[in-house]
Formats: structure tokens, sequence, C-alpha cells
């Protein structure tokens, strides 16, 4: 289904897609396993789908993996690189005793243990649980306890955090460590070189079906606690055919997804989409600058850009100059993801690289892209696009549920279940699963609500509709801090301020961001004895920050005398909000009385 990079008759670039409007009409899932040129009786395993399928195919030599780190570090892998060192991984864990349907988590930078490791884990059938690295020990903990991890693969850099809370962890009984210095290793850690370790050339896959669990991602809510998304390997169907149709990645591209791992686009479209096709890849860890980013680019000639708005912004406010001082020609294809794309963002990179960004939107939850913007098709800058083929979408009334069909009006994004790439539960959350879906009826279970038509999966987002069928964002529904493309949960934030020793009470909200699109901005009242001062506000931050994350760290805090709340003692959070966004308050009935 790849298609050469030109018409050699036009002179015009042609895409994976084709025409949208005929893609819509007797669309069928099945077309995916055309792409994949897939016979029935092959192996489900998104693992092996990956690595070992690309090898039988006679493509074993081609590149997988170039991968650059801090001070100049690169290296490079073929395919048969990503099958031996993958079964390395799922073989150490076999032999440790991690057993299919085990949780084991990913905690570490963008090496390349943290893409093999993946591959691996699939392999032996357990569920991969890629985590943030930049995740506190106490963010890791929720976490990790809610999974019920068996195992965790880490590095000697951020294994301190593990450290800290592996007695309150029963059920971790693996810690495994993948790089760093094995003699500095504590009782009960275990050290694995993949890299060094004797090559494992043949591992007998586990034989996964559809809906076998594959990888667990975890979401923030605006109460309680974490969310975990389970997600299977029958996912690999919705992600096979968006990379091509959206992305439009063909056999000779070089391609760039700048997400982590640690969140869904980084396994969706930066492990899994690709390198199911067949696709060179590449990674960059060594932070963020401009002119680091412009120089990968360069070197390594990428063709596929897919990124963050708030990486966009980033290098929109360096400058055309700094573009201008490097070959960003290799470019033919820029996507974004995370968070909504500005229209000004979208004019400038045309006018930049020659190519607008096209927006893209989804979620954890949904495993896939599910409203785009599509190459060859008539851009309108700022809006999200139009729901993927497949894909039946709306926008429901706010109150009844109901889809409105005057173009314009707001109402909350909705689609009908049944895609493949649909997240399956919440782990141990069935009522939280089932408060997804519009008119569910009462004790519903997961298959149960993905198998009926009639409902409604809710999104948690607004959106409007023009006569033409574009969807236009415009805000959550909920509280989550969307903070460069990362979701923030207040409750998580909140729940750490209050354990500062100053702080008595505390509300978390997103604050406007020209770059980041929101940051953490915290109201706090303080506890008898303390007053407000700039020292007690960095040391506070950077009290968030060790606790939590830099993501989670606010970048503002605001003393009152007492915070908003209903009768009921709740937070009235979206108050809060709608006077640092000069936005209506809406209904304060139940706003508490002085």
């Amino acid at each position: 289904m790849t298609r050469s990079a030109h018409d050699s008759e036009k002179g015009v670039a042609l895409s994976n897609i084709g025409s949208y409007e005929e893609r819509l009409e007797n669309f069928d899932w099945g077309i995916a396993r055309e792409v994949l040129s897939w016979s029935d009786d092959e192996l489900l395993n998104i693992g092996a789908i990956c690595s070992d399928r690309i090898c039988a195919r006679g493509h074993a030599d081609k590149v997988a993996l170039i991968w650059e780190g801090f001070g100049d570090r690169k290296s490079t892998y073929t395919f048969r690189d990503l099958k031996v060192r993958s079964n390395g991984f799922a073989q150490f864990l076999v032999d440790q005793g991690v057993a299919p349907g085990d949780r084991v988590c990913l905690f570490m930078d963008k090496i390349p243990s943290l893409y093999f490791s993946f591959l691996g884990v699939l392999k032996m059938g357990g569920i991969a649980q890629p985590l943030f690295c930049a995740f506190g020990d106490e963010s890791l903990e929720v976490r990790l306890a809610s999974a019920g991890t068996k195992a965790i693969l880490t590095t000697q850099k951020h294994v301190k955090k593990v450290r800290k809370i592996m007695e309150r962890l029963p059920e971790l009984t693996h810690v495994i460590v993948v790089q760093g210095n094995p003699e500095k290793l504590k009782d009960g850690e275990v050290f694995f070189d993949v890299e060094s370790a004797p090559p494992v050339e043949e591992f007998d896959v586990y034989r996964s079906g559809p809906e076998t669990p594959s990888v667990l991602h975890y979401t923030s809510g605006t109460t309680g606690q974490p969310k975990g998304a389970q997600h299977v390997h029958g996912s690999i169907w919705g992600q096979v055919l968006t990379t091509s149709w959206v992305l439009d990645l063909r056999d000779d591209d070089v391609y760039w997804c700048t997400a982590d791992p640690g969140w869904v686009t980084g396994t969706s479209y930066g492990i899994i989409g690709p390198w199911a096709l067949g696709i060179t890849q590449c990674v960059l860890d060594s932070g963020f600058t401009s002119s680091r980013w412009y120089q990968f680019i360069q070197d390594n000639r990428v063709t596929v850009w897919y990124s963050a708005p708030t990486a966009i912004r980033s290098l929109m406010r360096d400058g055309e100059e700094v573009a201008r001082g490097y070959d960003l020609s290799s470019l033919r294809h820029l996507a974004s993801v995370g968070e909504p794309l500005n229209a000004e963002a979208v004019v400038w990179s045309e006018k930049t690289y020659g190519l607008p960004f096209l927006d893209t939107f989804w979620q954890t939850e949904t495993g896939s892209i599910m409203i785009s913007n599509y190459p060859g098709m008539t851009i309108r800058p700022g809006s999200m696009g139009k729901p993927f083929p497949g894909i039946t979408a709306a926008v429901l009334d706010l109150k009844t549920h109901e889809p409105i069909e005057e173009p314009g009006n707001v109402g909350l994004i909705a689609f009908r279940p049944g895609w493949p790439s649909m997240f399956r539960e919440y782990r141990n959350q069935p009522d939280v699963y089932r408060g997804k879906f519009a008119g569910a009826p009462d004790g519903a279970a997961p298959d149960e609500l993905r198998a009926n038509p009639d409902l409604w999966y809710v999104s948690g987002d607004r959106s409007s509709i023009d006569a033409d069928g574009y969807y236009w964002f415009v805000g959550r529904d909920d509280d989550v801090i969307n903070t460069g493309g990362h979701l923030v949960g207040p409750f998580e934030i909140e729940s750490a301020l209050v354990e500062h020793e100053a702080i008595a009470e505390a509300a978390a909200i997103g604050k406007p961001d020209k770059v980041n699109m929101e940051v953490v901005k915290a109201f706090v009242t303080l506890n008898p004895g303390y007053e407000a001062s700039g020292d007690l506000e960095l040391n506070v931050m950077n009290f968030i920050r060790k606790k939590l994350s830099p993501l989670a760290m606010p970048q503002e805090i605001e003393y009152m005398d007492k915070l908003p709340k209903t009768r009921s003692g709740k937070i009235l959070r979206r108050y809060l909000r709608a006077i640092e966004w000069g936005e209506e308050v809406g209904d304060l009935s139940t706003l508490e009385d002085d």
C-alpha cells in the first residue's frame, strides 16, 4: 500500500490515504491487514510484528533505529538487532520468573533499551507499563500499586526512586537495572545489559490473541487516583492504518516522533505503528533546543516529523532565522499531537518549512488517532480536521448527550465504540470506565459497553463542528491540566501540596502559557505560623518538583485566606480557572456562603 515519493508524470506528491472522501465509502478495518500484507495464520503479537516479522519478510538489514543522546553519542540498529535484543529482554524476564499477564514497568530515559524492552515484554506475554521517568517516587508508587506491577526495568539514574517505595509494594518482586554500574546495586536488584549479553537469536513468542492485554498507560483525572487504560494486541490494526494514512509513512522514510514512550503517543506512533510497517525511526534523547532539533533533522535527513504544539511554539519563539541556518529540505510531512495546534503555528510552519503542521486529535483511551487533518485535504488552520474513516464521531449536547446538528454549537466530542485501538478497561475501576459511556446501563460490563453501537464514548473534550464537517477544539470538560501536551491531574498536585508543612488547603488549575499552552498554578491557604514569601514559594515549588515531577510543579502560587468551595465542601476549581482565564464563571448557586 505504500507509494513512491512522487507521481513521476505529474510531479505531485501522492499520499497513502488518497481521497479522504473515497476512503469513507465502504470502509472496513480489514484494510489494515492489506496494508501489512497480513495472512490470517500469522502470529498476532505486537512485539513480534514490529521485529521478527520484518526480518522474516527480508528486511533484517534495514535500519530500524537511529538513536542520539547527550554528549554526541549515536547508535544505529537494524531490524535484526531489534529482534535479537528484544528476544534478549523477553528471555531474561522469563528466566527471572516473570509470567504472561504480569505488569512490567519501563522506567527509564529514551535510551535504546527502552525500545528493545517494550517489544521484549510483549513477546513474552507480559503487559508493558511505560512510565515517564521524570515522575517522582510518590507518582511512581501510585501507578505501580494500582497496576500490581511485578517487575520494573530501570537504570542506575532512576533506581533510587524505586528503592524509596519498594517496601510498600509487596507485588513488586523484580527490580532490574538495565544501564549503569552493576557494583552499585542493592540487595534484591538484578543487572541486565542487553547490549553486552549473549545474543538471543530465537525466542518462542507468546501466542497472544486480539484481546490479550498489551500496554497499560496511566492517565490522570480530575478526581481520585490516576487511571490505568488497558490496551490489547488487536489495537495494532488501528495504529497501523492511522500511521499509514495520517502520518503517510512510506518504505524509504526516516521518521521522527518526538514523544516519550511514557505517553501513549510514544508507543502507538513512536514504536508500534512505524515499526510494524518496517519504517526507520529516529530518537533524540538530549533535551530541547531549536538548534539541536534542526541539526538532528539535517543530519539524519528526517522526512516525516510528528511533534507537539509546545515544541512548535518554542521553535516559533526562536524565530525563522534559526531554522534558515539548517538544511531541512528532507522534510515532506509534518503532524502535531497532544493539544490543540493554534492557527498561527500552522501558518508559521508553512512559511518557515514550506509545510504546515497537520493537527491530530486522540487520547490515551482511544489508542489511535480519531480526528485529523490528512495529506492532500484542505487544511483550515486551527481546526482538528475530520474523523478518521471508520470512526463515527459527533459533538453531544452537554445536558441531553444527544448529537448536535447545528453547525458551530459547542458540545462534547464523542465516538461510537468499537474501533480496534480502543482501551478495554480502566484497571480495577469498572465504574469509572462505565462512566465514560453516555447512557451506559447500570452494571454493564466493559465488553458489553464496547459492543453496544447505541452508546457514545464521551471523550471529555469540547468542540464544535462547522458546516463542512471540520472539528474545532474548544476546551476540556474537566479540570485536567495540559502542560506541554502532557496531562497532569490536579488531585495529585493538591494531595502533594497539603503534605507541605506550611500548606493547609490547595487547589491546582492550568494557567494560560504562550509556549506550553498551560502551566500549573496553585492556590493555597497557609497553616498558622506561616507567611507568604518568595522563599516559601520557591520551597513549595521544589517540594512538588521532587515529589511528583517537573511537569506538576506550580509555576505560580497564589495565597488566599480561603478557597472557593461548594456547600458540600468541594473546592470549585472551575471558578478559579474561569477567573484566571477571564471566562464566564457559570452557575455559582452551590458556592459556599461567606
